[in-house]
C-alpha cells in the first residue's frame, strides 16, 4: 500500500525517532556512524543474541551462570550505548568512563563463570573480593536502569536497598530487624534472591527469544502489513481510519513491547489518517494510544511481565495465562472500537474511498506473513515450553518469509534481527535486575505480607462486609499500580505490586491468577492515565493535539480496562476458570453489549445524542451487563433493551439523526 502510505504519512523517520527518544529512555541511545566502538557495540549485540540463542537450544549453562553472563552482556552494552545524560552527552562519543564501567560490566558478568566452584564451596561466607564485585554490581545495576529505563525505578530500587538497611528504625508495621551491607550484597548478587532472582531469569529466557521472534517479523515487512490488512478490513467503515488504528495496534502489540513504540510506529500512519478525516487531534491521538497499549494485553504474545507471571504464580503455563487474558483484551479492544464508531456517528465521520483503500489482491497474497503468530498459538496451545514454541517460532518465521522475494529474509536481514533484538532486550534486561532487587528486599524482609496485611486491616477498617473489604482492597491496589507505572516499566511495576499487593488481594480470597492478571493491567493502563501518560503524549506529538486532553481522551476510550479488572476478580468466569462453554458464550455475549451501552455514556452519542440522564442508566446498564451474575444480567439487558427503544422511539419523534452507518 505504498501510494496510502505517502498520502497519509506525515512524520519522517527522524521525526519519530525524535518522538521515541523524548518518551521511550530505550530508543534514546547514542548514534554510531563510524569508528571501532561502533564496531564493537555491533558484534557485542550479535554476541549477546547468539549466546541467548545458544543457551536456550543447548540448554547446558546453570542458571546462576546464564544470568550472570545475560547481565553483563547487558549492562556493559549499556553504557556503550546509553549516555549518562540525554541533553549533555554527546549522542556520537563514547565518554571514559562510560568505557570503565562498561569493562567492569564485563568483570561483574564473568565472576559467577570464573569463580562458581570457589564461590559455592565457601557456603554463603564472602571474601573482600566478593563483597567488591557485589557492591560494583549493584551500583552498575543500578546506574545502568537509570539510563536504560528511567530514574523513577531506579529511586524505587534504592529505596528499597535502604528500607533494608534502615529496617530498625521503620515506624510501625514496617518495622524490621534489619541488615548489614554485607548481608545486602550477599542478597543482592550471591543469592537467587536478588539481582540474578526470577525477573531476569525470565529476561534471559522467554522475554529475550520473543523480542528476536518479534525482531525477525519485522523484517519480513509485517509491520506495514499489519496496517495495510486493518485498512483493507476496516477503513471502509464508519470512521474508519479510528477502527484501522485499534485493529492495527492490536496486531502491533505481537511485535512491540513498548506502548510508545507501538504509538509512533503505527500511529504516524494512523493518526494522519484519521485528523484528514475528521476526528479531533485530541481524540486521534487518543485512539491511537488507548489502542497501542492495549497490544501488551492482546494474547497470544503479551507484555513482557505476562512472562514473569509464569514464575511468579508458579504450576500455571503462559498458555493457561494468555487464554484467561483472552475475554478481558477481546472486551477492551470492543469498547475502543464501539466508541470510535459512535464519535464518528456523532460528527458524521465517513469511511475510507475506494481511491484510498489498498489493493485487496495484493493484501490477500501476503496473508501467510500472519503464520508465524499462527505457529506461536499452535505450539501453545500443543503445551510446549514457552522457550520452545519461541525458538520454532523464529525457525517458522524465517522459513514462511522465503514464500516471496520481497519479504525474504536473507543473511543480512537475519544478523540485523539478531542485532535490533539485543537491542531491544537491553532495557528489559536492566528493568528486570532492578526488580530483581526489590524482589530481594521484599523475600528478605518480609515486606510484602507485612504490606498485604497492612492493606487488609486498612480495608477493614473502613468496612465490615467482606465484599468491600476486597472492592476497597482493589481500589487501592489499583491507585498504587497507576502510581508506580507513570514511572516504571511494566515488568518492575508488575514485580512490586504483584509480591506486595496481589498477596492482599489474595488473602481475600481471589483466585491468584485474577490477582496477578489485576495488578498486571493497571501498571499497563497507567500508560495512559492522566496526569503522566507517555502513551498518550507520544499519540498527541504525532497528532498535535494539547497531551493532557489526549490523555483523558486515551483513558475515556480504555474505560473498559479500568472496569473489567474488577469485574475478572469478583467473577473468575471472566477469564474462563470454572466454566461451561454455553455459560462463558453467554458472559462474552452480556458483556459486549455491557460496552456498547457504556460507550454511549462516554460518547454522549447511540442512534441519537444521549441526553444526561440517558448517559447515567447507560452506564448503569452496561456495568450491570458486564458483570458476570445472573440478576445483573436481567436488570442490565432490560434498561438496555429501554434505552435502546427510547433511541428510536425519541428519534422518531423528531430526535437528531444520524446516517446510517456500519460499525
Amino acid at each position: 500500500m505504498d501510494k496510502n502510505s505517502k498520502q497519509f504519512e506525515s512524520l519522517t523517520a527522524e521525526q519519530q525517532q525524535e518522538l521515541l527518544e523524548k518518551y521511550d529512555p530505550d530508543s534514546s541511545t547514542r548514534k554510531f556512524t563510524s569508528g571501532i566502538v561502533r564496531w564493537i557495540v555491533f558484534y557485542g549485540l550479535l554476541a549477546f543474541s547468539l549466546f541467548q540463542l545458544t543457551a536456550s537450544i543447548f540448554q547446558f549453562i546453570p542458571r546462576q551462570l546464564l544470568l550472570s553472563i545475560h547481565l553483563g552482556f547487558a549492562l556493559s552494552l549499556i553504557f556503550l550505548l546509553f549516555p549518562a545524560s540525554k541533553t549533555r552527552s554527546r549522542k556520537d562519543k563514547v565518554a571514559w568512563y562510560d568505557i570503565i564501567l562498561a569493562l567492569l560490566s564485563i568483570v561483574v558478568g564473568s565472576y559467577w563463570p570464573i569463580m562458581q566452584e570457589e564461590i559455592v564451596s565457601r557456603i554463603g561466607i564472602m571474601t573482600t573480593l566478593d563483597f567488591t564485585v557485589g557492591i560494583i554490581a549493584v551500583l552498575l545495576v543500578l546506574e545502568a536502569t537509570r539510563r536504560a529505563v528511567g530514574l523513577p525505578i531506579t529511586i524505587i530500587a534504592g529505596a528499597f536497598l535502604l528500607y533494608m538497611y534502615y529496617g530498625r528504625s521503620m515506624p510501625g508495621f514496617l518495622a524490621h530487624r534489619g541488615y548489614d551491607i554485607d548481608a545486602i550484597v550477599k542478597t543482592m548478587f550471591f543469592t537467587s534472591e536478588g539481582i540474578l532472582g526470577t525477573p531476569l531469569y525470565v529476561s534471559a529466557t522467554f522475554i529475550f527469544l520473543f523480542l528476536l521472534f518479534g525482531a525477525f517479523l519485522v523484517k519480513t515487512g509485517v509491520g506495514q502489513y499489519f496496517n495495510d490488512l486493518a485498512v483493507s478490513i476496516a477503513g471502509k467503515r464508519t470512521g474508519g481510519p479510528a477502527k484501522v488504528a485499534i485493529f492495527s495496534s492490536a496486531l502491533q502489540g505481537t511485535i512491540s513491547g513498548s506502548s510508545v513504540a507501538n504509538v509512533v510506529t503505527s500511529g504516524s500512519f494512523t493518526i494522519p489518517m484519521m485528523k484528514k478525516l475528521g476526528y479531533r487531534k485530541e481524540f486521534a491521538g487518543g485512539v491511537e494510544a488507548a489502542a497501542s497499549t492495549g497490544g501488551q494485553l492482546m494474547p497470544p504474545i503479551m507484555g513482557a511481565a505476562a512472562f514473569l507471571m509464569v514464575e511468579f504464580i508458579g504450576g500455571v503455563s503462559y498458555w493457561e495465562i494468555a487464554k484467561a487474558a483472552a475475554i478481558p483484551a477481546l472486551l477492551y479492544f470492543t469498547g475502543i472500537w464501539i466508541m470510535t464508531h459512535f464519535e464518528a456517528k456523532r460528527i458524521g465521520l465517513r469511511g475510507l474511498t475506494d481511491e484510498e483503500m489498498p489493493d485487496r489482491k495484493e493484501v490477500l497474497k501476503k496473508i501467510y506473513l500472519l503464520l508465524p503468530i499462527l505457529v506461536v498459538i499452535v505450539l501453545l496451545f500443543s503445551g510446549m515450553s514457552v522457550m520452545r514454541a519461541a525458538l520454532w517460532s523464529i525457525v517458522a518465521t524465517i522459513a514462511i518469509s522465503a514464500i516471496r522475494r520481497d519479504t525474504r529474509i536473507n543473511f543480512k536481514d537475519a544478523v540485523d534481527a539478531l542485532v535490533d533484538g539485543a537491542r531491544t532486550a537491553l532495557s528489559v534486561a536492566a528493568a528486570t535486575a532492578a526488580a530483581g532487587i526489590i524482589v530481594g528486599v521484599v523475600t528478605k524482609t518480609g515486606l510484602g505480607l507485612t504490606m498485604a496485611n497492612g492493606l487488609v486491616d486498612l480495608a477493614a477498617d473502613m468496612t465490615n462486609s467482606a465484599q468491600a473489604k476486597l472492592l476497597l482492597t482493589l481500589f487501592f491496589t489499583m491507585v498504587a499500580s497507576i502510581i508506580l507505572g507513570m514511572g516504571s516499566p511494566t515488568t518492575a511495576n508488575y514485580v512490586i505490586t504483584s509480591t506486595i499487593a496481589a498477596p492482599a488481594i489474595i488473602l481475600l480470597g481471589a483466585p491468584e491468577l485474577s490477582a496477578h492478571l489485576f495488578v498486571f493491567y493497571f501498571g499497563i493502563i497507567a500508560d495512559i492515565t492522566p496526569p503522566v501518560a507517555l502513551a498518550a503524549f507520544a499519540a498527541a506529538g504525532v497528532s498535535g493535539g494539547e497531551p493532557i486532553r489526549t490523555g483523558f481522551n486515551s483513558a475515556k476510550l480504555a474505560i473498559a480496562a479500568f472496569i473489567i479488572p474488577y469485574m475478572f476478580v469478583l467473577s473468575p468466569e471472566l477469564l474462563m476458570i470454572d466454566t461451561t462453554i454455553p455459560y462463558l458464550i453467554w458472559v462474552v455475549f452480556t458483556a459486549i453489549t455491557g460496552m456498547m451501552a457504556i460507550g454511549a455514556a462516554m460518547i454522549g452519542f447511540w442512534y441519537r445524542k444521549v441526553t444526561a440522564i440517558e448517559r447515567v442508566l447507560c452506564l448503569a446498564a452496561g456495568l450491570m451487563l458486564i458483570y458476570p451474575e445472573g440478576m445483573t444480567d436481567i436488570f442490565g439487558l432490560i434498561l438496555f433493551v429501554i434505552m435502546l427503544a427510547l433511541q428510536f422511539i425519541i428519534k422518531g419523534k423528531g430526535g437528531e439523526d444520524s446516517k446510517p452507518a456500519t460499525a
